[in-house]
C-alpha cells in the first residue's frame, strides 16, 4: 500500500497506539484475574471458617482445617475497632455526618446505628471534635435545654457539668427561648433552633478485636 506525503507517519503513530493499547490490555488481564481470585479465595475462606466443624470428619478435611487455621490470624488482622466510615479516638468511635438534618433527626439517626448524638465526656474529646469541626463546619451535639429553659442536659439526661461550660462560644445567645439545641462551631458550643438543619456527630464504644 502506498501513502501520500505525511500519511505514512500518521499511520505509523496509529499502529503504535493500537499496539500499546494491546499491551496494556494484555497486562491488565492477569491483574484482574489475580484480583478476582483473591476476592473469591477470601469469600471461601471466611465461609469455611464459619461453617467448618471443630472436629473434622475426614483426613482431607483435617488437612484443610489445619491450613485454614494457620491463615486465620491474618484474617483477624482485618478487624477494626470502628466501622470504616467512623473515626477511632480514646476507645470510642465517632461518626461525622455529611448530610444535614434537624436536631431530632440527628438524634434518631445515631440511635439507629447503636450510637448516641455525642455526649462530650472529657477535654480530650472536646479538643478532638473541635479540630474535626474545622473540616465539617457546624455540627449538632447531644446537648439541649428543651425540658427546662437554661438547664442544659445531655441526651442521656445527665446535666452539663460546670467544668464544661467553658466551651460555650463567647457569641452564644443568652438562653434565647427558641434556641434549645447545642451545636459545635469554630468558636466552641452555641445554641440554635432545633429545627435548623446541620451535620451531626454520633459516638459509640469501639469493638474489641480478638485473635482467639
Amino acid at each position: 500500500m502506498s501513502y501520500s506525503q505525511g500519511e505514512e507517519p500518521i499511520y505509523n503513530e496509529i499502529t503504535e497506539v493500537k499496539a500499546e493499547i494491546g499491551r496494556v490490555r494484555h497486562g491488565l488481564a492477569p491483574l484482574m484475574l489475580q484480583l478476582l481470585f483473591l476476592i473469591l479465595f477470601t469469600g471461601v475462606l471466611l465461609a469455611f471458617l464459619l461453617q467448618v466443624p471443630k472436629v473434622p470428619c475426614t483426613q482431607d478435611q483435617e488437612e484443610i482445617y489445619q491450613e485454614l487455621m494457620q491463615l486465620k490470624p491474618r484474617v483477624d488482622l482485618i478487624c477494626r475497632p470502628c466501622p470504616w466510615d467512623w473515626m477511632f479516638f480514646h476507645g470510642k468511635c465517632f461518626f461525622f455526618s455529611i448530610t444535614k438534618r434537624n436536631w431530632s433527626y440527628s438524634l434518631t439517626a445515631c440511635q439507629e446505628v447503636g450510637a448516641q448524638l455525642i455526649i462530650i465526656e472529657s477535654d480530650e474529646e472536646q479538643s478532638f471534635i473541635q479540630k474535626m469541626n474545622k473540616i465539617k463546619s457546624h455540627l449538632w451535639i447531644g446537648l439541649s435545654d428543651m425540658k427546662h429553659e437554661g438547664s442544659w442536659q445531655w441526651v442521656d439526661e445527665s446535666p452539663l457539668l460546670p467544668r464544661f461550660k467553658k466551651y460555650w462560644s463567647p457569641l452564644k445567645k443568652r438562653d434565647h427561648p427558641e434556641a434549645d439545641c447545642a451545636e459545635l462551631t469554630d468558636l466552641g458550643w452555641d445554641d440554635d433552633k432545633c429545627g435548623t438543619e446541620k451535620s451531626w456527630i454520633c459516638k459509640k464504644s469501639s469493638a474489641s478485636c480478638s485473635n482467639n
